[in-house]
């Protein structure tokens, strides 16, 4: 998304409103994210003398992966973001700085929406209840998911031998 500087500069209150394709952010290796299309922006800019404050809000819908059984769960988001720009030729970015300078004459909003969507990512997400006992493994190889009756119910064949000592040491002290 990139917007003139000099469209910016000619009002008061430049809107801005756009549907930006993140589609490259599927393909970053140190993402979650398997599916995220393109995203509505929508905003204003305002100049306060060298300084550009676009004020812009970042709509869309992720596909991340759940956390229990890696089944697509989809993850609606709405960020509010506020970016400080430098239009000032002798400005010089500090490490610190969270005002960002502008070199040419456009602004160029793109790696600033990317990143906020990184940023929004969740730590770790859930699918329903229903889709989770769906698509949750129950048996495997060697294995299988039981209750804690059955478990219970179920004595583990090494310690057989040691049941059998111990009903005979029963019946021996009765």
């Amino acid at each position: 998304m990139k917007i003139s500087i000099q469209k910016i500069l000619q009002t008061d209150l430049y809107r801005f409103e756009e549907n930006v394709d993140l589609s490259d952010l599927e393909s970053l290796n140190n993402n979650d994210i398997r599916e995220i299309g393109a995203v509505s922006v929508t905003g204003t800019a305002s100049v306060q003398g060298k300084t550009i404050t676009c004020q812009f809000t970042i709509a869309g819908t992720m596909i991340l992966p759940c956390a229990r059984t890696l089944v697509d769960v989809p993850y609606p988001f709405k960020i509010n973001v506020v970016e400080l720009f430098s239009i000032d030729t002798y400005y010089k970015e500090e490490d610190e700085s969270e005002i960002h300078p502008v070199h040419g004459e456009v602004l160029d909003l793109d790696p600033f929406i990317k990143e906020n969507v990184l940023l929004e990512i969740p730590f770790r997400v859930y699918a329903d209840a229903e889709e989770i006992e769906a698509n949750a493994l129950s048996a495997g190889n060697g294995w299988t998911v039981i209750s804690e009756e059955e478990q219970e119910e179920k004595i583990d064949p090494r310690f057989e031998k040691l049941q059998s000592l111990l009903n005979k040491d029963k019946n021996e002290n009765q």
